[in-house]
């Protein structure tokens, strides 16, 4: 009964670190041979990770994918490490360039602003689900932060929630409330959040931007924020009622 159990967490513990992080569940696995020593398991299992995620920096190009953002000092950085960590940093040399590109002409119109990645994809695989995303499996998709003021109303480089998601721009929508859905309001979290305000200004030229660039096929970004921020493009879409809010960040992916 035992092992039996033991077996079954195993057998999670490698299929959560595997839609986590994609190169987890490996590291998981080959640390197993140590399991009988906590200690040395959890620390062999930190080592192996790690050098399986240095080794795929170097890898993923031959598999048509690029990190992105890792750090970076210039106009596009990372917004959390954790993206990092990982394995959520990577990207078709295309996207890297457009996300380049898009932080250089930002930081033309706006000295002091930085691009903050969020979510982009794995290093391995197409069609390797990135979670809880419904796309982000080809390499060709990236998220990126909104812009915000400081709380004395100066453009400023914070975000209202640690990891740059689910910190909601308040808005009308016509989506019905459902039980089965992605389309999370997580209202229980709101009030944990920093008390910063939308930078309409650079938010807006970020889209601009983004809507000008004949390489972009499609960025996904709530209908009231794009009501508040007076812009439209034919490259904006809806990313319909059963998939992720797109009020606390901006979705974009190549054509």
């Amino acid at each position: 009964m035992r092992t039996a159990l033991q077996i079954l967490l195993h057998g999670a513990a490698i299929l959560f670190l595997t839609l986590l992080s994609q190169l987890g569940g490996l590291a998981w696995v080959l640390a197993l041979p140590f399991r009988r020593r906590r200690v040395v398991f959890f620390a062999g299992f930190a080592a192996i990770y790690a050098a399986l995620s240095v080794t795929a920096a170097w890898v993923a190009p031959t598999f048509g994918r690029v990190p992105m953002a890792c750090g970076a000092e210039g106009p596009l950085r990372i917004a959390s490490p954790v993206y990092c960590l990982l394995n959520r940093h990577y990207g078709t040399p295309e996207l890297a360039a457009v996300l380049n590109d898009l932080s250089r002409d930002m930081t033309r119109r706006h000295p002091d602003a930085t691009v903050q990645l969020l979510d982009a994809n794995f290093p391995f695989f197409d069609g390797f689900p990135l979670l809880p995303h419904l796309s982000h499996a080809d390499g060709r998709k990236a998220d990126v932060a909104l812009f915000y003021l400081d709380p004395d109303g100066a453009p400023g480089p914070a975000l209202r929630s640690p990891l740059g998601y689910f910190a909601f721009e308040d808005g009308p929508t016509d989506c019905p409330p459902r039980r089965l859905t992605l389309r999370w309001d997580l209202a229980w979290l709101q009030p944990l959040w920093r008390d910063l305000s939308l930078d309409r200004v650079r938010t807006r030229d970020l889209l601009a931007l983004l809507a000008a660039d004949e390489r972009v096929g499609r960025i996904f970004v709530e209908p009231h924020l794009r009501a508040t921020l007076d812009i439209d493009r034919p490259t904006f879409g809806f990313q319909g009622c059963r998939a992720a809010r797109h009020d606390d960040h901006i979705h974009l992916q190549l054509k």
